[in-house]
């Protein structure tokens, strides 16, 4: 995949993002607590990941899944759902715009951070126009959230 066809999916996905916690939201004003709605975005993306991998690889793919699971499996599962508990809170308390302009710059530093300390020498090189940039995107996320806390 070229690098325009992925900026072009990741776009996507950012507004994919912004649909579904839209629609979490309101799934979660109509239930009595929002660990439901965690549950029900789980269900459906486990059943769709599982009908996909049954229709690739067959039992074979869900025995090599089996396989592949160690104690710290667990973790992605964990920090994602984290982060759709906090992406739906954020929603509901501060808005759209202030929880979108916090999780970027935060994923932004992290990266930058992640980047910064590999070994790989093509990634090391972090430069202090992405700092600055950075910068500048931690601004704009206070400006925004500012006025909704």
């Amino acid at each position: 995949m070229n690098s325009y066809l992925t900026i072009a999916l990741l776009a996507a996905a950012g507004v994919a993002l912004v649909v579904q916690n839209l629609l979490m939201v309101r799934i979660t004003e109509s239930v009595s607590t929002v660990v439901i709605t965690l549950l029900i975005n789980s269900s459906m993306g486990l059943v769709l990941l599982l009908t996909v991998l049954l229709l690739r690889n067959g039992l074979s793919g869900v025995t090599e899944a089996v396989g592949a699971l160690r104690p710290w499996s667990i973790l992605p599962g964990v920090l994602g759902s984290f982060f759709v508990f906090a992406g739906i809170i954020g929603y509901q308390k501060v808005g759209a715009a202030a929880t979108i302009a916090v999780l970027v710059a935060s994923q932004l530093i992290a990266g930058l951070l992640v980047d910064a300390c590999k070994a790989d020498a093509a990634y090391a090189r972090t430069s202090a126009l992405s700092f600055l940039g950075a910068g500048l995107l931690v601004v704009g996320a206070f400006l925004i959230a500012r006025g909704r806390v």
